[in-house]
């Protein structure tokens, strides 16, 4: 018989606050077209961007989620040194280690908390929110601060025609905690590792040399396949996401797909058959695609317009390099 005293924890876990960061420069499509030949309307057309936002020098990945975090912390009602762990997802943390999240649980002064980065690309956020849900039913931590922040800027080539527009920074994070009612969802996720190239950073870091003429390491992607798989087959996923947690698209108030492009969010909604009524995050037209951030800088923005309220059942969908995905419904804090 075990002696290992069983794990003790909420009953249920929810989003209790959202904050987010956006680089104060906002670039104009005008921007992107110093160095592709292009046109704003093309640009418009293709993905719905407009502008992007990229950050200066001073805006660091670090500096960044700090902003995003303490407003999340304050949006929850709680203090730092209640944070019990802290999970980061990015792809534009240089450092291999140490993890990015121990320097931003120190600077928000979250005390000791378990730390670490996650690489799940666009899908990031839904994975950091299923890895918090999850520790907080297990009584591992009473609250987690899940970040999602992208300097996408740094790893743009700005003279590919196909993805120079494409990208932007920011960080969004959210506050997990306990509920007395279930307010996250099963999550849906995967991968299909056998379209790993499909979007992919061009050259890897041990290829990389300063001292030699190759350009820096960029994301890449094949744009027509990345677009057939997100629209057909995360739609999907989508749908598996609702049916796990028993809601059918007409109980929706909001729908939050990633940000990569509203081709992608439009087709998304005509293939789910969203009722009209169903709000969708747009967000994708003056922030660009933020890949882990892009998620809850949405949610931010949307209950900060009031086109979203507290309380409302949302569908999260996230997707990208990979390929990986992740999918579920939260209620909004």
């Amino acid at each position: 018989m075990s002696k290992i005293k069983p794990s003790q924890g909420a009953a249920y876990a929810r989003i209790m606050g959202v904050g987010g960061y956006r680089p104060t420069r906002v670039v104009p499509n005008e921007v992107i077209l110093e160095t592709i030949d292009s046109s704003d309307e093309w640009i418009r057309s293709r993905s719905g961007i407009a502008t992007r936002h990229w950050a200066s020098e001073e805006e660091t990945v670090a500096a960044m989620s700090v902003e995003a975090s303490g407003k999340a912390i304050a949006d929850a009602g709680i203090t730092p040194d209640q944070i019990g762990a802290v999970i980061v997802s990015t792809v534009s943390h240089f450092k291999q280690t140490p993890a990015i999240a121990t320097e931003i649980a120190h600077k928000i002064g979250a005390g000791k908390p378990a730390a670490f980065d996650i690489s799940a690309g666009c899908a990031g956020f839904g994975y950091g929110l299923t890895l918090a849900k999850g520790m907080i039913v297990e009584g591992s931590a009473e609250y987690v601060l899940v970040i999602g922040v992208e300097r996408l800027s740094d790893l743009t080539d700005k003279e590919d025609r196909a993805t120079a527009f494409l990208f932007g920074d920011g960080a969004g994070a959210v506050v997990v905690g306990p509920s007395k009612v279930p307010a996250i969802g099963p999550t849906v996720w995967g991968s299909e590792g056998d379209k790993s190239e499909t979007i992919k950073q061009t050259v890897a870091w041990d290829e990389f040399h300063a001292e030699r003429p190759e350009k820096f390491p960029a994301i890449t992607q094949e744009g027509q396949a990345v677009f057939r798989w997100a629209v057909f087959e995360m739609a999907k996923v989508a749908q598996q996401a609702l049916d796990a947690a028993g809601i059918a698209p007409g109980d929706l108030d909001v729908f939050i797909p990633h940000q990569a492009n509203m081709r992608i969010i439009d087709s998304m909604v005509k293939t789910l058959k969203l009722p009209e009524n169903v709000t969708v995050a747009r967000d994708v037209e003056t922030t660009g695609n933020t890949s882990a951030a892009s998620i809850p800088l949405a949610m931010e923005r949307l209950l900060a317009t009031g086109q979203a309220k507290s309380g409302d059942t949302a569908l999260v969908i996230g997707f990208g390099a990979g390929l990986v995905y992740a999918a579920t419904v939260v209620t909004l804090p």
